[in-house]
């Protein structure tokens, strides 16, 4: 009778969601505390919650994405009626927070964890993107939109990781092209411009879904990819290894060697195995191989070029040094 009763009410909540349309949305996020002070925290059980925050909330922490900057924390309000992953056709969405919606669509999906989607219409930040039966389809950050397979990837995973296979790719026109490649990845089978036809005997149609499957698959796994190079057709085989930066962690290709860094290349983390280099936190990154340097794109742009060796420039204080890695 209880079971019956709790179904009876998730029925009524999503009738009711469905014809009140996105205003029935906001209430749900008013009355769910989803939004407050420009912070998200989105009840997605009864119980736990996933919070959007660049700062370490004071909860129970049950899990943690950096690459996302979500916390999955125990909810001891226990809001009866959880926002839920859409998994139906989606006949329409809109960004949604507690003053007001906006329709639209997502005119570029998430590629990966170096870039977000984007919406058709200006929209606030941070706000979730909703059904008008308010189920979730993304969550707005300041980087743009969280699509749903990431947030239902977190909810269901028992440690947070994601794979890598030492690629960057991008949509050129109707292919999907190697736009930087890690040379500090041993034995590295990919060049820049590669044209990603195939993974694993399946055709890739676009960036996005390559990088989910790259990203989702079980560290260690091996991979086929079938590529264009030049006139030629290849077929690579691969590994599936730690990534360690992207998202709302820098992502440089120097966090494979265990160095981390701010938006002004300041660095931010030290781990182990990059303490042999003699840098210190606050070292600031200004030259990659004798090439000025101001933002992520521009280094993963210019160690893609060489797979011998890197020379880096840092400045710590007024003082200036180089360091050289292989």
């Amino acid at each position: 009778m209880l079971r019956l009763f709790v179904a009876f009410n998730l029925l009524f909540l999503n009738l009711y969601a469905c014809k009140g349309g996105y205003d029935a949305c906001k209430k749900k996020i008013n009355d769910s505390k989803t939004l407050l002070n420009k912070t998200l925290s989105i009840p997605v059980t009864q119980h736990q919650r996933i919070i959007f925050s660049k700062k370490t909330p004071n909860l129970k922490i049950i899990k943690h994405d950096p690459f996302l900057s979500l916390y999955l924390v125990e909810d001891k309000i226990a809001f009866k009626y959880p926002f839920k992953i859409n998994n139906r056709l989606v006949l329409g969405t809109a960004v949604v927070d507690t003053q007001q919606s906006t329709e639209g669509k997502i005119v570029k999906h998430q590629i990966g964890l170096n870039r977000f989607a984007s919406f058709s219409e200006t929209v606030s930040v941070p706000s979730l993107l909703l059904t008008s039966c308010c189920s979730l389809e993304g969550i707005v950050t300041p980087k743009g939109i969280i699509e749903k397979e990431y947030i239902e990837r977190f909810i269901k995973m028992k440690d947070v990781s994601y794979s890598d296979i030492g690629i960057r790719v991008k949509d050129d026109k109707q292919f999907v092209i190697i736009e930087a490649i890690n040379p500090f990845m041993k034995d590295n089978p990919f060049r820049v411009n590669d044209r990603v036809l195939e993974f694993d005997e399946k055709k890739v149609l676009n960036a996005s879904a390559l990088m989910r499957n790259i990203l989702f698959s079980k560290l260690g796994s091996l991979h086929t990819l079938k590529i264009k190079r030049e006139n030629q057709i290849i077929k690579l085989k691969t590994k599936s290894l730690k990534r360690y930066g992207g998202g709302y962690l820098s992502d440089t290709f120097l966090e494979f060697l265990g160095l981390s860094f701010d938006k002004n290349l300041k660095i931010v983390k030290i781990e182990k195995k990059a303490q042999k280099y003699g840098l210190k936190l606050g070292d600031t990154l200004l030259q990659i191989n004798q090439k000025n340097i101001s933002n992520e794109e521009e280094i993963l742009k210019i160690v893609s070029q060489d797979k011998n060796s890197t020379n880096l420039l840092f400045q710590r204080d007024n003082f200036q040094f180089f360091v050289k890695i292989n």
